[in-house]
């Protein structure tokens, strides 16, 4: 893949321990973000099992290119069902553990995965970990919230300014519970786009505009990355600060064929096959009778 890759965590300046991990293989474009939560010492088991399932479920399919294309009754591209199955089966490894462990017990994680592929990206994600796209002159935020703060902001209640001194900051969904629905999505990519993956000890702490201020302003991603984290220790740190900056190098300007696309294109050959054969057939009879 050609990309830029940093991946950064920090311990902030209140918690005792890490419990971010993050996950990073550059030739095959991945890139695993998760926030643990819970139990003892269980979420930074949860964050920690999480990246290393979803790394490990996607490494051997990533490796066949020849399974990477678009199942024709899925909307979404193979390597997005493939990301989707992988933190479903964090999910599970996460609840099978705190089940089996009373240590572990409720324990579980935010998360945050990327694919990147030809000429765009796959996202899953679960929590309130996020994806921000910095794009020319806007910072877009590319994953919504599962967060009870942002719930009350798609019914009115606060602003997004307002939310950011909400106390309710519990998430409502997880991975580590006995079922967990996981948002999908593609995002058209473009050479010199930048993402950033980063757990709510970035967020909480820096505005929208304080993390488009820095990004914008700095080219060199190891900069970037190194300004987010102090400026969130500044404002307090008082989470894990985690990020991953990911900037595209070069993007293909191949179209992806859809399945309808395709169908299309199989019924008009079978059409000019059709009107192929009706005329040879024309030819051949003409043929005959001149021979009677």
């Amino acid at each position: 893949m050609h990309i830029e890759m940093v991946c950064r965590t920090d311990k902030g300046l209140v918690r005792e321990h890490n419990e971010d991990s993050i996950g990073g293989e550059q030739s095959q474009g991945l890139v695993v973000l998760a926030d643990g939560m819970g139990g003892y010492h269980g979420g930074e088991i949860a964050s920690e099992l999480a990246v290393k399932t979803i790394m490990e479920e996607l490494y051997t399919p990533l490796k066949n290119v020849e399974c990477v294309k678009r199942h024709i009754n899925h909307r979404y591209h193979f390597t997005t069902v493939l990301l989707e199955r992988a933190v479903l089966k964090a999910n599970q490894e996460i609840y099978n553990m705190a089940s089996d462990k009373i240590d572990y017990k409720n324990m579980g994680t935010t998360v945050v995965a990327a694919l990147f592929n030809d000429n765009f990206i796959s996202v899953a994600h679960v929590g309130d970990s996020r994806l921000y796209r910095l794009r020319g002159n806007k910072l877009s935020q590319i994953t919504k919230d599962h967060s009870i703060r942002q719930e009350l902001i798609d019914c009115g209640y606060y602003t997004k300014e307002q939310a950011r001194n909400s106390p309710n900051h519990s998430v409502t969904r997880s991975l580590g519970e006995s079922q967990v629905n996981v948002d999908i999505q593609e995002d058209r990519m473009f050479p010199r786009d930048i993402y950033l993956l980063c757990s709510d000890g970035l967020s909480d702490m820096l505005d929208d505009n304080e993390i488009y201020n820095i990004l914008s302003k700095n080219s060199q991603l190891e900069q970037a990355a190194q300004l987010l984290i102090e400026a969130a220790n500044a404002k307090g740190g008082k989470d894990n600060i985690s990020l991953i900056l990911v900037r595209p190098l070069q993007v293909t300007s191949k179209q992806r064929k859809g399945w309808l696309q395709k169908l299309l294109g199989f019924r008009k050959k079978i059409s000019n096959d059709s009107n192929k054969n009706q005329n040879e057939i024309s030819i051949l009879s003409k043929i005959n009778l001149g021979l009677q």
